[in-house]
């Protein structure tokens, strides 16, 4: 059963969109019940992974960053260059799982209504960002 609305879609589409065209890639969608998106490089080589999460705030505003903890798990075991997403008002934050930092709580996932495991990263070199023009 998936949770996402055809805004949430929409929103998810365009981060993925901005993300691959900053070098040019491409992306390929999966299964509701996996992680998002396979990511392509400009000559159609698969050279990462990535999970898109709706943030409705800018950017500026959008700290910390919450995740469920089996959402990043699922992206990490795909092995190839897990990326992080989150789609903000204004523009994406983005970072390589593997470079992050953050804290782990026991806490409320509103998209679920359930308490569930989850992580947050707070503002730091590895996460990066592109405006949305």
């Amino acid at each position: 059963m998936t949770f996402e609305t055809e805004q949430d879609l929409k929103r998810e589409q365009n981060a993925i969109t901005v993300f691959v065209n900053t070098f040019k890639g491409s992306f390929k969608k999966l299964d509701p019940h996996d992680i998002d998106y396979k990511v392509f490089d400009k000559d159609g080589v698969l050279i990462a992974y990535a999970e898109i999460k709706g943030r409705i705030r800018t950017i500026h505003n959008a700290y910390p960053l919450p995740v469920a903890a089996r959402k990043t798990v699922k992206l990490v075991d795909k092995r190839l260059n897990p990326v992080m997403i989150w789609a903000c008002e204004d523009g994406i934050i983005y970072g390589k799982v593997d470079k992050l930092k953050g804290e782990i709580k026991f806490a409320r996932d509103n998209s679920f209504n359930d308490d569930e495991l989850m992580i947050y990263y707070d503002k730091q070199k590895a996460l990066k960002y592109i405006r949305f023009v």
